[in-house]
């Protein structure tokens, strides 16, 4: 046992842990920081569960044309812990965003950018944004008929920013075309590049909160003056502060240790995401949708007017990132408390609402066609056999329920057909089947006469109150 003292005192004296780690572990912290301040330390602990993940699938992973696929095909299928360990680096991802932007949202509540943290916001908000970088070219990796895509419309987008879009666009793809040195910059970028970003931003951060001091909770009655806000916070924290260790930092450890387990169960009950099909440019079946957390973007850019997409796509995140990293320039003086501040309240419901609805909406995805429609069954259609039946049959087939909606069937890029027959007569369908119309082709050379015929029969059966009866066959 001596022994062993001896040599922590020799690890002690050359390290300097007493003189320097214990101090930063004990720091007083106000005693009212309670669970609305654990969103920080879990965030921490996804991001280090993504590094340690991240460096096992590294071992396996070959970022370079199609072997990238297989072996993810392999780390899936046949390596020793393989599917958990993507699962895990898959749902820590998700955590990892979800907790950031929690973590924001509660710091801009409680208005804990305020004097004298400003710095504390400003590098929260650029690693919240190398997070949602990271996550983005994390899901490029997987290498998919999905991931290819991905990468060609992530370059599309960067080659419309003026000047240098050409530039940025060959840049990312390292090339004209997506290839094996796609891959291998997405690899960089995403396993060394965002990494050490989020590594450094979290060590500002930290060593700013050291600085400053935790913010204690707001009341209405303290509002912030720089003048005098110093002094008093030092006062309040030798009234009531209690060191971070052991006496606050186990609410951090037992709700980090709850983020932990709920990612690796869903790892293990729930797998990692399915691989697509494996790459194919050619293919333009495939669909190149984000994770969850990215569904609201893709939402808002499907509503847009088509001379508004390229404004949108290359202001929007600049936008955004402005606007948050000056939200305590704006204001860092004055009360805290949300009671005092209900615009502040307003800005997160409303927000969350508009995040919900966009996310529903991105998931529903009405804006792509529908390429795995089944056929209508018997049940809509009402017959078996006959004109009509035919109709039915060939709506799917020529590709119309890609995109009309009937009667619980099909997509939802075009509009419903469940009652087209109350509102255009036979000829005003083939007209608007032959020439086509906003994001419809012409299908005039892509169905015969009596294909056609057949198709309007049935639609002319798409109405509110009639019941279906065919007796031209």
């Amino acid at each position: 046992m001596n022994r062993l003292l001896d040599v922590w005192k020799w690890i002690d004296d050359r390290s300097g842990y007493s003189d320097y780690v214990l101090p930063l572990m004990k720091h007083i912290v106000p005693r009212d920081a309670r669970w609305w301040y654990v969103f920080g330390s879990a965030t921490l602990a996804s991001f280090i569960v993504q590094v340690l993940t991240g460096i096992c699938l590294a071992m396996a992973y070959v970022p370079g044309g199609d072997q990238a696929y297989e072996s993810l095909k392999f780390i899936t299928d046949q390596a020793f812990m393989g599917s958990v360990l993507r699962g895990m680096h898959y749902y820590g991802a998700s955590a990892m965003v979800t907790l950031a932007v929690v973590h924001m949202v509660q710091v801009f509540l409680h208005a804990s950018y305020k004097f004298p943290r400003e710095l504390n916001w400003m590098s929260g908000v650029v690693v919240l944004f190398v997070v949602l970088g990271m996550a983005f070219t994390g899901q490029l990796l997987r290498w998919d008929a999905n991931g290819v895509w991905s990468v060609t419309v992530a370059a599309e987008m960067a080659g419309r920013t003026p000047i240098i879009g050409p530039a940025l666009s060959h840049f990312i793809m390292g090339g004209e075309t997506v290839g094996g040195s796609t891959l291998s910059r997405f690899f960089a970028i995403h396993v060394f590049v965002l990494p050490g970003l989020i590594f450094a931003g979290v060590g500002l951060h930290l060593m700013l909160l050291f600085r400053h001091g935790v913010s204690e909770m707001p009341n209405r009655d303290e509002p912030v003056d720089p003048a005098t806000y110093r002094e008093e916070y030092e006062a309040r924290l030798k009234k009531t502060g209690v060191p971070f260790w052991p006496d606050a930092a186990w609410r951090d450890a037992v709700f980090s240790t709850v983020v932990v387990g709920v990612i690796l169960l869903c790892a293990v009950f729930l797998g990692p995401p399915s691989l697509d099909h494996p790459p194919d440019p050619s293919s333009i079946q495939a669909n190149p949708m984000p994770d969850w957390y990215f569904w609201w973007y893709f939402a808002v850019l499907s509503m847009l007017p088509p001379g508004l997409e390229t404004w949108v796509i290359l202001g929007a995140p600049v936008l955004g990132f402005l606007v948050l990293f000056c939200v305590p320039l704006i204001s860092n003086r004055g009360h805290r408390a949300p009671s005092a501040r209900p615009w502040a309240v307003g800005i997160v419901i409303a927000g969350a609402a508009a995040f919900v609805a966009l996310t529903i909406f991105g998931y529903r995805e009405p804006w792509s066609p529908d390429f795995g429609v089944p056929p209508l069954p018997e049940s809509v259609v009402g017959v078996d056999s006959g004109t009509v039946a035919e109709g039915a049959k060939l709506a799917h087939s020529k590709g119309c329920l890609y995109c009309h909606h009937i009667d619980g069937y099909g997509g939802h890029r075009g509009p419903e057909l469940s009652y087209i027959g109350d509102e255009l007569t036979a000829d005003d369908i083939i007209i608007r089947i032959n020439n086509g119309g906003y994001n419809m082709p012409a299908f005039a050379g892509n169905v015969t006469t009596a294909e056609l015929s057949a198709i309007v029969a049935f639609l002319q059966t798409r109405k509110s109150k009639d019941v279906v009866t065919d007796t031209s066959g």
